[in-house]
């Protein structure tokens, strides 16, 4: 028996990297699980691959799941991806708001010369993205009285870099970790908790090859434990936040980043 048998998990942003892991760990534990993302095809990642998309990965090893394509900063899509699921499996109990991700280079995501269009792309891919996927599913787990919402939000949502760059990213993750705090106030009665995940550097294989490879040797220096994390690293994370590990717990703010430092 999983610990997750019988639930359904709705995950954002799952078809690679850090989402694929969480959709991944939360089918292992037992739970039906729905993909979304904008683009269902995976590509490669740290590890080897064993099917073109999560949700077929995770039936080939003996789970249950299913892809959706949606935009989730996209209010209506996300909706109605959310009404696929409940008309499936007629029950949403995890949702895992993890769609979103920078976009820009450091010049130009300077905290004093952000550009309006990049600016609101990248807070509709993240803060929007979660709010509007919060909203999808809350009205059946209020009707449920129960549920575990995770959102994602960032070590840079904590301190700046150093050169004020991705600051339109690293705000966004902020307002993220901020909004849960007000979910959990909100939806604590309803027996609905809300907490957030806070990533460090994490070795996915986009990570791997953009900002881990120039800076690797300077990045350890500012982790406590001497490494880059990996994406089990926060699977393990979510699975506390998933199961009843973390009924007595709502509105936090989990940093999973091994003790990272500017």
């Amino acid at each position: 028996m999983g610990k997750l048998d019988g639930r359904v998990a709705v995950v954002t942003g799952a078809a690679r990297g850090i989402g694929r892991a969480y959709a991944k760990r939360l089918a292992g534990l037992g739970a039906r699980v729905a993909v979304l993302d904008i683009n269902l095809r995976s590509f490669e990642e740290f590890e080897p691959q064993f099917a073109v998309t999560t949700a077929a990965e995770i039936e080939s090893a003996g789970g249950m799941a299913m892809g959706i394509q949606v935009d989730c900063a996209d209010a209506d899509a996300v909706k109605s991806a959310v009404r696929q699921v409940v008309a499936v499996w007629h029950r949403v109990d995890i949702l895992v708001a993890n769609a979103g991700g920078g976009s820009g280079s450091y010049e130009l995501t300077k905290a004093s010369k952000l550009e309006p269009e990049l600016l609101q792309f990248v807070m509709a891919n993240n803060l929007y993205a979660t709010i509007y996927s919060v909203a999808a599913v809350a009205p059946t787990m209020k009707e449920q009285r129960s549920g575990k919402i995770i959102t994602v939000a960032s070590a840079a949502a904590s301190f700046p870099s150093v050169d004020g760059s991705l600051a339109h990213y690293a705000a966004a993750k902020a307002a993220i970790a901020h909004y849960t705090r007000y979910l959990a106030q909100e939806l604590g009665p309803f027996g609905i908790t809300a907490s957030c995940i806070a990533p460090g550097v994490t070795g996915s294989g986009r990570i791997l090859k953009t900002v881990v490879g120039p800076q690797h040797d300077q990045l350890i220096k500012t982790i406590a434990l001497r490494r880059i994390g990996t994406v089990e690293d926060l699977a393990g994370a979510l699975e506390f936040l998933a199961t009843d590990l973390s009924d007595y717990v709502t509105g936090a703010l989990i940093p999973v980043d091994g003790g990272i430092k500017p």
